[in-house]
């Protein structure tokens, strides 16, 4: 059951990832809002990847939630490259377009971002990607009834609570306290 409800959520969002690209053709990159419009659906459609894999899989049977392990550390630098480039190739000037470019010239990566003029998509696709992978599932909420309840006692009950300050000094169980003829640094007699 669980590899068909996985392969049928993938279909399904192969399939509006597919649309979603699709959709991104139609809109063009003629302008910058279009630039922006269309490579955002083709970020969506990787978005959607990611997700149907988290949906699909719903490996823990808990609810979605972001993990900020993975967004820190893997998200927000891909994110930072990604746009960069994205900023880079875009149309026309707006949007810091001629400060990135400048800022790349003065760095010496100017060629190495403009290698991506033709990719700018699939950076979009991977950072919708990156950024699904940013979720996980909790595990789900167990309910415990009051017989379910441990056998052992809890740690409270193990423990004796500290006598108050001003108590008397208690009394050591017998044969844990030193005889009383031995002087204090003494050493047992051998056996």
């Amino acid at each position: 059951m669980y590899g068909l409800t996985r392969a049928t959520v993938t279909l399904i969002a192969s399939a509006i990832a597919g649309f979603l690209i699709w959709l991104a053709t139609q809109i063009g990159t003629s302008s910058n809002g279009d630039y922006w419009a269309s490579y955002g659906v083709i970020a969506a459609a990787g978005l959607v990847m990611a997700l149907s894999q988290l949906l699909g899989g719903w490996t823990k049977w808990g609810w979605p939630r972001i993990s900020l392990h993975v967004f820190l550390v893997a998200f927000v630098p891909v994110a930072i490259a990604v746009v960069w480039i994205v900023i880079f190739h875009q149309p026309h000037h707006g949007l810091g377009r001629n400060h990135i470019r400048n800022w790349s010239n003065d760095i010496g990566i100017d060629g190495f971002v403009r290698d991506f003029t033709d990719y700018v998509g699939v950076l979009a696709f991977g950072l919708g990607l990156v950024f699904g992978y940013s979720f996980d599932t909790t595990g789900p909420i167990v309910h415990r009834q009051r017989s379910e309840a441990p056998a052992e006692p809890t740690v409270a009950e193990k423990t004796a609570p500290a006598p108050p300050r001003d108590a008397p000094p208690r009394e050591a169980p017998p044969g844990d306290a030193p005889p009383r003829d031995a002087a204090p640094g003494d050493a047992p007699p051998p056996e």
